[in-house]
C-alpha cells in the first residue's frame, strides 16, 4: 500500500493524499501549466536573443553597403554598444572573422583571441560551419569558459563560468564570412524557469533541465543537469544544499562547482535515473501527482511534470521537470476540514457536559426544571460555540481574507505596486494560504510581464531615438542632395545656354560652308579648263616623244650597222694577224733569204687599203648619227618647250588651289571655333558628371540611412508585436466599464 516509503513515512503521506484526493485535478492543472509557461518563457527569450543579433547583422550589413562606411568603426561600435544596451542578457557580443579570430568584442580583452581546432566553441562553429545547404545558426552549450566569469553577470545574481553561445553565421549561402556570437551566463535559463519570488511551493519546487537526447554535445550523457537546481542556490525553507551535500542513506550528493554537467539526475537506492526524468526521456512526456510519487536523487517522494523541448537553432533534444516534494503539494487542510473539527470537538464537549448537568438537575429537581435547565444548558454551551467559531473563523478566515482583500484593492486602487508579496506565513495551511500564494504567484507573473514591457518600451523609445536620429540624418542628406542637384541643374543651364551659341555658331558655320561650296565649285570650272589644256599639251608632248621614240630606233639601226662594220674591222683584224704569223713562220724557215716579206708587205697594204675603206664607212654612218642626233635635239627643244608650258599650266593650278588653301584656313578656323565651344561644353560635362557622381554618393548614404530606418522600423513592428503577445497573456474586456 505504500510502496518503496514504507509504512512510517508512507502513511502521514497517504493521509494528507486522501484528505486533498479532490485536488488532484487542479494539482495537474498547475504542474501542466508550470511546464507549459516555462518551455514558451524558455523560447521566447532564445527568439528574442536571435531577433537582437539579427538586427545587429542587418545594421552592420547597412553600414559596410554604404560608400566609405565599410571601415567606420564609430558606427560599429555605436551599433554594437546599442545591441549590447538591448539585449541585458548577453554579457559579451563578439565577431569572428572566416579564420575565427575575434575582430571586435564589447569586452576588449577579447580582441584578437584565435578560436582553432579544439577550442571551447570548436564544435558549435563546425556545427555553424556544416549546414546543408550552406551555413545555420546555432544555440551552443552549455559548456565551461572562464572568460564568461571575466565579463561577469549583468542580470543573474548567480554566476559561473557555465555558458551558452548564441552564433549567427555571417555571409551567403556556403560561404563561411565569419559569425555574430553572443555570451550568456547559463544560470539565466534557471532565473527564468525557477522565478523564485511566485514559486508555487516555495519549500520544495524545483524545475531543472537536463540533456534528454544529444546531437551536438555528443559527451554529455542524458539524464545529466543542464541548468542550475534550487538545491545549489539555498533558496529552501528547510533542507540540506547540494554544494554542502544532500544525505541519503546510500551515500550523499554534492557538486563541487555548479549542477550543470555534474550532477545526474539518479535515485541513489538503484543508481538509475529516477523515474521522472527516465519516462520523460522515453515518452518525452511525464505527468504524475498521485500517491506515493516517485524518488528524486535525494530518495525523497516527489511528483511532477517532466517534458521534452528544442530550443530554436539548438541542435540538443533537452529535457525539463517542474517537481515539487508530495508532502508540500498535499499538505493543505482546508477550511471546511478545519471548521467541521472544531464543530466536532465543541459537539462532543458540550454534549458531554449538558448531560453530565442533565444528569445532575435529573436527581434533584422535577421534570419542569430538567427541562428549563436543559434549554438554559444548550442555549449557553451554543452561544459559547458560537462565539468560538465566530472567533475562529473571524482568525482563520476573515482576517486573511481581509489581508488578501486589502492587498488586492491597494494594487487595484492604487499605483500597482508590483514589488509587494503577501506574507504566506501569515497565513494558515489552507485555501487562504493557497490564494495567497496564487495571488503572489500572479502578482509575480504580472510584475514579469510589466518588466518585460518595460524592457520592450525602453527598446521601443530606443529605436525611436534611433529612427529620430536617421530620420535627422536623411533629412540632412536629402539636404545636401537638393543642394548639389540645385548646382547640377544651374549647370545645366549653363550647359543649354552654350548649346545655343554653339546653334548660332553652326548656324554660322553652315552658311559659311555654303559660300565655300559655292566658291569651290567656280575654282573646280576654272580647274577643269586649266586641266583640258594641260590634256592637250600632253598630247602634244606624246606626239613629240612618238617622234622621239622613231628617232631612237634609228638610232638602234645605225648602232646595228656599226656593229657590222666592227665586224668586219674585226674580220681583217684577224686576217692581219694571221698573215703575221704566216709571216713569221716563212721568216723562220728561210732564214736569210726574206723572199717571204715581200709578200707579207703586199698583204699588209692590201689590208690597209681595206681599213681606210672601212673607216670611211664608219665615217658616214657617225654623219649619219649626228644628223640624227640634231634632229633628236631638236625635238627635246620642241619637248622642253611645251614642258615649260606645262609647267606654267601648273603653276595657274597651284594659284588656284592656294586659292582653295586659303578657304580651308578658314574652313579650319571656324572648326577651331566649334572645337573650343565643344571644349567648353565637355568642361560643363565633366563638372556635371562630377556633381552627379557626388549626388549618387549621397544617394546610397540615404539609401544607407533609409535601411537603417527600415530596420529600425520593422524592429518597432517587432518589439509591437511582442508587447501585444504579452498583453495577449490577459484576458481583457473589449471597452472599459466606467
Amino acid at each position: 500500500m505504500f510502496g518503496w516509503l514504507g509504512f512510517k513515512k508512507g502513511l502521514p503521506l497517504w493521509w494528507s493524499y486522501r484528505l486533498n484526493a479532490q485536488l488532484k485535478e487542479d494539482v495537474e492543472n498547475i504542474f501542466e501549466g508550470i511546464a507549459e509557461t516555462r518551455m514558451q518563457v524558455l523560447e521566447d527569450w532564445t527568439m528574442d536573443g536571435w531577433r537582437h543579433l539579427e538586427r545587429l547583422e542587418g545594421q552592420l550589413g547597412a553600414v559596410r553597403a554604404a560608400p566609405g562606411q565599410g571601415a567606420d568603426a564609430e558606427s560599429r561600435n555605436r551599433l554594437f554598444a546599442a545591441a549590447y544596451s538591448r539585449a541585458v542578457d548577453f554579457t559579451e557580443i563578439f565577431m569572428l572573422d572566416a579564420g575565427g579570430t575575434v575582430v571586435y568584442s564589447t569586452h576588449s580583452p577579447h580582441i584578437g583571441q584565435t578560436y582553432e581546432a579544439g577550442s571551447p566553441l570548436t564544435s558549435g562553429l563546425e556545427y555553424a560551419k556544416g549546414g546543408s545547404p550552406g551555413t545555420r545558426k546555432c544555440l551552443f552549450g552549455p559548456f565551461g569558459d572562464p572568460l564568461t566569469l571575466e565579463t561577469g553577470s549583468r542580470s543573474s545574481p548567480f554566476h559561473d563560468k557555465m555558458t551558452l553561445l548564441f552564433i549567427l553565421p555571417l555571409g551567403q549561402g556556403d560561404v563561411w564570412e565569419g559569425a555574430l556570437c553572443a555570451r550568456v551566463p547559463n544560470d539565466v535559463i534557471g532565473d527564468l524557469i525557477q522565478r523564485e519570488s511566485g514559486h508555487v511551493y516555495p519549500d520544495s519546487g524545483d524545475n531543472y533541465i537536463f540533456m534528454a537526447e544529444p546531437s551536438l554535445n555528443t559527451h554529455i550523457a542524458p539524464g545529466t543537469a543542464l541548468s542550475r537546481s534550487r538545491f545549489e542556490d539555498r533558496t529552501f525553507t528547510h533542507g540540506e544544499n547540494l554544494k554542502d551535500g544532500v544525505t541519503t542513506n546510500w551515500g550523499t550528493v554534492t557538486v563541487k562547482e555548479h549542477t550543470e554537467l555534474e550532477l545526474m539526475f539518479t535515485d541513489p537506492a538503484t543508481g538509475e535515473l529516477h523515474p521522472g526524468v527516465a519516462n520523460t526521456i522515453r515518452n518525452g512526456s511525464n505527468l504524475f501527482v498521485e500517491f506515493p510519487g516517485y524518488s528524486d536523487y535525494r530518495h525523497i517522494p516527489v511528483i511532477g511534470k517532466g517534458v521534452t523541448f528544442r530550443l530554436p537553432h539548438c541542435p540538443d533534444l533537452w529535457g525539463m521537470m517542474c517537481e515539487g516534494d508530495l508532502e508540500e503539494v498535499y499538505r493543505i487542510r482546508g477550511i471546511a476540514y478545519r471548521q467541521f473539527r472544531q464543530q466536532a470537538l465543541l459537539h462532543g464537549g458540550f454534549a458531554l457536559i449538558a448531560a453530565i448537568l442533565v444528569y445532575f438537575v435529573a436527581t434533584q429537581f422535577a421534570a419542569v426544571w430538567i427541562a428549563i435547565g436543559a434549554l438554559l444548558f444548550n442555549l449557553l454551551f451554543g452561544g459559547i460555540a458560537l462565539a468560538s467559531l465566530n472567533r475562529r473563523s473571524d482568525r482563520k478566515v476573515v482576517a486573511p481574507l481581509r489581508k488578501i482583500n486589502r492587498f488586492i484593492r491597494i494594487n487595484a486602487e492604487g499605483k500597482g505596486d508590483l514589488t509587494q508579496r503577501l506574507d504566506i506565513g501569515e497565513f494558515g495551511n489552507d485555501e487562504t494560504h493557497e490564494l495567497a500564494k496564487w495571488i503572489n504567484n500572479m502578482i509575480d507573473s504580472l510584475e514579469g510581464i510589466m518588466l518585460k514591457v518595460k524592457l520592450a518600451a525602453s527598446d521601443v523609445t530606443a529605436s525611436q531615438k534611433l529612427l529620430g536620429e536617421s530620420t535627422v540624418t536623411t533629412a540632412q542628406q536629402t539636404e545636401r542632395v537638393s543642394g548639389r542637384i540645385h548646382d547640377m541643374v544651374r549647370s545645366i543651364r549653363r550647359q543649354l545656354k552654350d548649346i545655343d551659341e554653339a546653334k548660332v555658331v553652326a548656324d554660322e558655320a553652315r552658311q559659311t560652308l555654303l559660300m565655300l561650296e559655292r566658291q569651290a565649285s567656280e575654282h573646280i570650272s576654272v580647274a577643269q579648263g586649266e586641266v583640258e589644256r594641260i590634256g592637250g599639251k600632253m598630247a602634244h608632248i606624246a606626239g613629240r616623244v612618238e617622234e622621239t621614240n622613231h628617232t631612237i630606233r634609228m638610232f638602234v639601226e645605225t648602232s646595228n650597222e656599226i656593229r657590222s662594220v666592227l665586224k668586219v674591222i674585226e674580220e681583217i683584224s684577224a686576217q692581219t694577224n694571221l698573215l703575221a704569223l704566216n709571216a713569221s713562220i716563212e721568216a723562220a724557215r728561210v732564214g736569210e733569204h726574206g723572199r717571204g716579206f715581200a709578200v707579207v708587205a703586199s698583204e699588209i697594204r692590201k689590208l690597209a687599203d681595206l681599213t681606210r675603206q672601212s673607216t670611211e664607212e664608219v665615217h658616214g654612218i657617225v654623219e649619219k648619227i649626228s644628223l640624227h642626233a640634231k634632229e633628236a635635239y631638236a625635238s627635246m627643244t620642241e619637248g622642253t618647250k611645251v614642258v615649260s608650258e606645262g609647267t606654267e599650266l601648273v603653276a595657274a593650278a597651284m594659284e588656284t588651289l592656294g586659292d582653295a588653301k586659303g578657304d580651308d584656313d578658314l574652313k579650319t578656323q571656324i572648326i577651331d571655333e566649334v572645337v573650343v565651344l565643344m571644349e567648353k561644353i565637355a568642361t560643363v560635362s565633366i563638372e556635371n558628371r562630377a556633381i552627379s557622381a557626388e549626388v549618387e554618393g549621397k544617394v546610397q548614404e540615404l539609401q544607407a540611412d533609409i535601411v537603417d530606418v527600415r530596420h529600425t522600423s520593422h524592429n518597432v513592428e517587432a518589439i509591437t508585436g511582442f508587447l501585444q503577445q504579452l498583453v495577449g497573456q490577459f484576458k481583457l474586456a473589449e471597452t472599459s466599464k466606467r
